[in-house]
């Protein structure tokens, strides 16, 4: 199996597993808030959630419905992110945590993106060479957001770092500066490839390091948990986008 598979398998399981732990706690998918608790129908918004993400990572799985798996995850992450996400940009366009939680949904619209433009037979514009290069323009923008949050809440990201490692903030401030490295590399087109292949490998080992010790600590708090399958997810779209994933022309 090579990486694009891998990539795109990992992917799939992923979102599968993010529907399946909303449904079981009855509640939005992790990737789902936040959703103004007086919004009317929230509980059945939350199943649909639930249900279009179980249901579109399973269509991942299968190549007849991989194209359009990876269309209909790529629209409900985009119409969710335009409805709950960017609000927070226009109330509070000078927080960095607005585009902070908004790059986290843009990481999850780019990979499935990139994996409709790899999966479709078709010509049009997301399946295009240049709908693909957009793909991979926010997937940069969304790298950008990470970095500056590691300067900006340092006071928060430093304590993150685990014990065994010396120098906490040193490790802050190096995992920020390397996600705006890799970030500007996919906005510029220079050295992209070689960019999102370190984003991914950095996303990876700030799953593992970071957050896989506190699973393997105990019980988490529910923020902590949040943010564990979060992380996850952005590590399975960072390897999509990392694996180099295009549509193959016919020869």
């Amino acid at each position: 199996m090579n990486l694009k598979a891998a990539a795109s398998l990992f992917f799939a399981v992923t979102i599968m597993a993010i529907g399946l732990i909303g449904l079981a706690g009855a509640n939005f998918a992790p990737i789902g808030p936040p959703v103004p608790k007086t919004l009317p129908g929230r509980e059945l918004l939350a199943n649909l959630c639930n249900l279009v993400l179980l249901l579109c990572g399973a269509g991942l799985l299968m190549r007849r419905t991989a194209a359009p798996a990876a269309l209909a995850l790529f629209a409900w992450l985009v119409i969710w992110t335009v409805a709950f996400k960017f609000p927070f940009i226009v109330r509070a366009p000078l927080e960095e945590v607005s585009y902070q939680s908004n790059g986290e949904n843009a990481v999850l619209i780019a990979a499935a993106w990139v994996l409709y433009g790899g999966f479709a037979n078709g010509t049009n514009f997301l399946a295009s060479d240049r709908g693909q290069r957009f793909a991979h323009l926010l997937y940069g923008l969304a790298l950008i957001a990470f970095g500056l949050s590691h300067f900006f809440y340092l006071e928060m990201t430093a304590p993150l770092v685990p014990r065994w490692l010396p120098g906490p903030i040193f490790w802050a401030y190096l995992t920020g500066c390397i996600y705006l490295a890799t970030g500007i590399s996919l906005v510029t087109a220079i050295g992209a490839r070689f960019g999102a292949m370190v984003a991914a490998v950095q996303i990876t080992l700030i799953t593992v390091l970071v957050w896989g010790p506190m699973i393997l600590g105990g019980p988490m708090s529910a923020m902590h948990s949040l943010e564990t399958i979060v992380s996850w997810a952005l590590t399975a779209g960072a390897w999509v986008l990392a694996s180099g994933w295009r549509r193959e022309k016919a020869v």
